[in-house]
């Protein structure tokens, strides 16, 4: 009976043996993002006043980013139309854009196809909203009959990132270990 208890060892748990392939991009792992990322403010990028995010990763040979967007106020964020589908996950707070019907609430996921044109309203009541984003492509920032008047895509994240980094005393340079 005892046998049955004792556990053989995984003769599967074995490295890959073979190097990686060449000229791969190294990996990118950042610790504590849902604990200390949240808190560390020095670290969040402001957009606006109450707006700022915080670049998870920055591909630049692939057009996307990913980073967690924190909206410390009520009302109308941004009115936008994607080039590219979005993933998003609330992490705190809600959400939701005028021409739906759903709210997203803290553990909701969100997918938002290509060519979709929405208005982000952060609601009454919520005093933080934090939000992985997922955005592949850009943002084309619109009015409300459609007409462009701003962009947003992974470099402009980039540089804002850079110019804040500097500023803010960790050096222009501490932006790269988000970039791909």
């Amino acid at each position: 009976m005892s046998s049955v208890l004792e556990r053989k060892p995984d003769e599967l748990a074995v490295p890959y043996q073979l190097p990686q392939v060449p000229f791969m991009s190294p990996d990118i792992v950042h610790l504590g993002v849902l604990d200390k990322w949240l808190e560390d403010d020095k670290l969040w990028v402001p957009m606006t006043q109450t707006v700022s995010f915080k670049p998870l990763l920055l591909c630049a040979s692939q057009g996307y980013y990913v980073n967690l967007l924190r909206v410390r106020q009520s009302g109308v964020l941004s009115r936008h139309r994607h080039t590219g589908p979005v993933h998003a996950i609330v992490l705190k707070g809600r959400w939701y854009y005028l021409e739906h019907e759903w709210v997203a609430e803290e553990g909701s996921y969100a997918h938002e196809p290509a060519g979709e044109t929405h208005t982000l309203f952060v609601p009454e009541g919520v005093d933080e909203m934090i939000t992985w984003f997922h955005v592949t492509g850009g943002y084309t920032y619109v009015d409300p009959q459609g007409v462009a008047v701003g962009y947003e895509d992974v470099f402009t994240k980039i540089e804002a990132a850079r110019k804040f980094y500097e500023e803010s005393g960790l050096g222009a340079d501490y932006v790269k270990q988000f970039i791909r």
